[in-house]
């Protein structure tokens, strides 16, 4: 279906964070969006207030009559969704147009000028920022994003005039090749999710499959350094970046008194004295990305250093939970060894003289039994590790696949512990700390306001 096709939306599966978003770029459209949710939430609770239909038995007498024309309703679900949904099993029998979130996200790149952020690690946050650049600036935006970001307290953007659209390209069972970017950055292609594609070269490819669909006229912003790639159509014009070298990149970077600043080299127009609303080093790399696309839409100097020095991050991604003199605590989402070491790299380099102690959470079994040597090797940086379970996600244990494999490979020098994640409050309780840093995708970040109100109370 094209989005002038779309007079209706019917979601299985609202309640989905990720969904929540679509879901409202169509309620804007004054177009009738309605769903299925399990179980009511607060989230569910508000889109039934901003005018969506939902209930929560799977009944297909419930489904709208506005939802019920297949050659005008577009019907969105959720891999969570099991395949004998009665509802969902009804819409496929009955000819409807029924795709994934990544699918849908391809149809507004094609009705939209689509700027989409893709790579293993660093997408979250350079497509969040590149969002808030452009939606705070005369060109403005609509934006999907993989995280909550701090600014808009949302994973979606809406703007009433804008045709740009930032997208997070994820490339998870190949779901970026969904879409149809007009500009496209790629922050890194460190292969990950083996467990799909099977081999390093498998990865690559799908990376280099993906930039042969940026339109003609439009831009690949590539990191430096990729191994992969890229095969461009006629009339795409190919850009490289990093915070050193490249067509767009930094200069006279100070770092100091936990703040950044630097120069933006552009062949488009310089732009000096830049500042980090969030001071991360690695986000001086994720800025220049994200600058060099905000640039190419028109965004001026002086909305590309307001957009940068406003930026206040996203949930999960360098999250500062405490600040002092005599404790300094955050959470960051990394899970892949190339991102856990910029990770160590990045604290290292804004807090030399400190002792860095990290809990560590491992996200599948597949992905510790490929990388558990990576992982040891980046987590050595620091000074101290804590080491939990394996989180499963989606998976099943593997034999022999334990944290124990990353612990013993850990470097000579480095303080070391396991604990399950019930204990790393009590473990917390009686350590002293410099720099706490908690890391991982699963469900150690449930434990994060318990640590720092232990924290808050132990230093006062």
């Amino acid at each position: 279906m094209e989005l002038t096709d779309i007079k209706a939306v019917y979601f299985v599966g609202a309640g989905g964070i990720g969904m929540s978003a679509i879901a409202r770029y169509f309620l804007h459209r004054g177009v009738v969006v309605a769903g299925y949710d399990k179980t009511p939430s607060a989230l569910t609770e508000q889109l039934e207030k901003e005018g969506m239909l939902i209930h929560y038995d799977e009944d297909i007498e419930k489904v709208p009559h506005a939802c019920r024309n297949k050659d005008a309703t577009l019907v969105v679900y959720t891999p969570a969704i099991p395949a004998d949904h009665k509802e969902l099993a009804h819409f496929r029998e009955k000819g409807f147009t029924v795709e994934k979130r990544a699918q849908v996200l391809g149809i507004l790149t094609r009705a939209h000028k689509g700027l989409c952020v893709a790579g293993t690690h660093g997408k979250t946050t350079t497509s969040a920022m590149c969002a808030h650049i452009m939606h705070q600036s005369h060109v403005d935006c609509n934006a999907f994003l993989g995280g909550i970001t701090k600014n808009y307290a949302s994973n979606y953007i809406l703007s009433k005039e804008s045709d740009y659209v930032v997208i997070e390209a994820d490339e998870f069972d190949r779901s970026f090749h969904w879409l149809r970017p007009l500009m496209s950055v790629i922050t890194s292609t460190d292969p990950d999710h083996l467990d799909i594609y099977g081999t390093k070269e498998a990865y690559l490819e799908s990376f280099a499959h993906y930039t042969e669909l940026i339109k003609p006229g439009g831009a690949l912003i590539l990191h430096t350094g990729l191994e992969m790639r890229q095969r461009v159509q006629e009339g795409v014009t190919v850009y490289t970046y990093s915070r050193d070298e490249g067509d767009f990149h930094a200069e006279n970077i100070v770092i100091e008194n936990g703040e950044i600043t630097f120069d933006f080299v552009s062949p488009v127009e310089r732009v000096d004295g830049v500042r980090l609303g969030q001071p991360v080093p690695v986000n001086i790399d994720n800025g220049i990305a994200a600058m060099a696309m905000a640039q190419l839409c028109g965004c001026t100097a002086e909305e590309l250093k307001y957009g940068m020095r406003t930026y206040r991050g996203v949930d999960r991604r360098f999250d500062f939970k405490l600040k002092t003199d005599r404790i300094v605590f955050l959470s960051d989402y990394a899970h892949h060894p190339k991102e856990i070491r910029q990770s160590a790299m990045s604290i290292r380099e804004l807090y030399k003289d400190k002792r860095i102690t990290v809990i560590f959470q491992p996200h599948l079994y597949s992905r510790t039994r490929d990388f558990y040597k990576d992982f040891a090797e980046s987590l050595s940086l620091l000074d101290e590790v804590v080491l939990c379970d394996i989180y499963p996600a989606r998976e099943e244990p593997i034999p022999g696949v334990t944290s124990q494999l990353i612990y013993d490979n850990l470097a000579p020098g480095v303080k070391k512990t396991m604990l399950h994640k019930e204990d790393v409050p009590g473990y917390v309780s009686d350590h002293d700390f410099e720099v706490l840093v908690v890391l991982g995708a699963g469900d150690i970040d449930n434990y994060v306001p318990q640590i720092e109100k232990i924290l808050q109370e132990k230093y006062k």
